[in-house]
């Protein structure tokens, strides 16, 4: 792979006509104060001069590309922990993450989250992120792919210092959000903005005539009022969205806020512990504490999933609704307690759970005949009994019968005899077994 590009150049970005054609007549996730700046720029100036910007690379100082195996990613890993950047306005494709246009695309954002989850160096993901939002459209495929991609790793969102409408919407299907005193969060909403023009043409002389096929062809031009039916199917089209976009927050904070504590919001916005007291936000932290918990391996224990706190308390404590309470010295000697405790009883359960597995596959009925490739599936893989006799059963018989033992001590690498060897052959099959025992046994250790 090639080094990635670098983002602190200025180039081109997309013309003022373009974002016209983004951001006008279209439903967007967007922060009020976003579309107000952005229809600002936009009045009087559509199509006359170019958009340039330069948009410095988020987390420069945090992390690497290169990974431990010598390769080139698109995002900065540090301690095992992949670190997402999604900074500035959300669109569905044509900008890259960090792209000097100040864009930032679905499209990008979807093929990061493969990557690190396909990356072996990589064990979770950050997603930092300061946008207002953006483009409806995009976003909650988006938002599915967080969710899943969480299910295999864990997916959290740092609000880095705003996650607004669209890009809350994404932050809402990660594992946590975390936040720092001043980040804001929320504005849950959807806005369309048409530009009735016909008062600017007229001073001007123009008059524009629309000729067309289909009622509804030209529904929301620019060159006069809205009518009334016009505005109410937009009007429609927005709430259709708005409960999408609600239902979508509610799956990914299930437990944490209720549709009709979203809708009650009313697309406001809350700043640091607000956020928290609103359930739309898990606690506070700083990017170096966030990733410094995310770097633990997870000795023994299942990684974090969504609802969860990212570190475990000991049993006999409950968990404190004021994360504040805690102080940095006894949160760590509660995960000094939960990872040892969780280390021993992960080690103890795998080697039982091995011996279980490995003992059901040899003596499955679908093992007969098929001893040799029964000793693979075992040994060399994860799959479980039941899928492992799925598939000897599928499989077919060898064509010379024998028993597991007799087959087991044919084989080399379990103690086949040599010619200095004259162990009879129930001798050659105990040695073999112990030895595939102590394989599993270490394999789980």
């Amino acid at each position: 792979m090639t080094e990635p590009p670098d983002n602190t150049r200025t180039s081109a970005g997309p013309s003022l006509a373009q974002i016209a054609g983004r951001v006008l007549n279209r439903p967007l996730l967007l922060h009020p104060d976003k579309a107000d700046l952005i229809l600002h720029v936009l009045q009087g100036r559509i199509g006359i001069e170019p958009l340039q910007t330069v948009t410095p690379e988020t987390n420069r100082f945090v992390g690497t590309y290169r990974r431990d195996n010598g390769s080139i990613g698109s995002m900065r890993v540090e301690n095992g922990v992949a670190i997402l950047p999604i900074v500035g306005s959300l669109v569905n494709r044509g900008a890259w993450i960090g792209a000097s246009s100040g864009l930032v695309s679905y499209e990008g954002i979807a093929a990061q989250l493969r990557e690190a989850e396909a990356d072996l160096d990589v064990r979770a993901i950050l997603m930092d992120i300061d946008s207002p939002g953006g483009e409806a459209t995009g976003m909650f495929a988006t938002a599915k792919l967080v969710s899943a991609v969480n299910k295999t790793k864990p997916v959290v969102a740092f609000v880095n210092d705003v996650a607004a409408s669209a890009a809350y919407g994404i932050a809402s299907a990660a594992s946590e959000i975390i936040v720092s005193p001043t980040s804001m969060v929320g504005s849950i909403g959807v806005v369309l903005t048409h530009l009735d023009r016909s008062g600017e043409l007229e001073d001007r002389g123009v008059k524009p005539t629309l000729i067309h096929a289909g009622a509804h062809k030209v529904d929301g031009h620019p060159f006069g009022p809205l009518s009334d039916a016009v505005r109410a199917d937009l009007q429609a089209e927005v709430m259709k969205i708005y409960h999408q976009f609600v239902g979508l927050v509610a799956e990914g904070r299930a437990g944490r806020i209720s549709p009709d504590a979203i809708r009650a919001t009313e697309a406001r916005t809350y700043l640091g512990a607000d956020a928290i007291s609103q359930g739309l936000a898990d606690r506070m932290a700083s990017l170096e504490e966030v990733i410094g918990a995310l770097s633990q391996p997870p000795s023994g224990a299942s990684p974090q999933r969504k609802g969860g706190a990212m570190t475990k308390t000991p049993q006999s404590e409950a968990p404190s609704s004021d994360v504040s309470a805690i102080s940095p010295a006894d949160l760590r000697a509660a995960v000094d307690v939960a990872r040892t405790e969780a280390h021993a009883a992960g080690v103890s359960a795998g080697k039982a759970e091995a011996t279980a597995r490995i003992k059901s596959i040899l003596t499955a009925p679908e093992t007969d005949g098929r001893e040799a490739q029964a000793l693979v599936l075992a040994l060399e893989t994860e799959m479980t009994a039941a899928d492992a006799a799925k598939v000897l059963a599928a499989s077919p018989k060898a064509n010379m019968s024998a028993s597991i033992a007799d087959r087991a001590a044919q084989e080399t690498e379990l103690g086949a005899e040599t010619p200095a060897d004259h162990r009879n052959r129930s001798e050659r099959s105990a040695a073999g077994w112990a030895k595939a025992i102590t394989q599993a046994n270490a394999r789980f250790s």
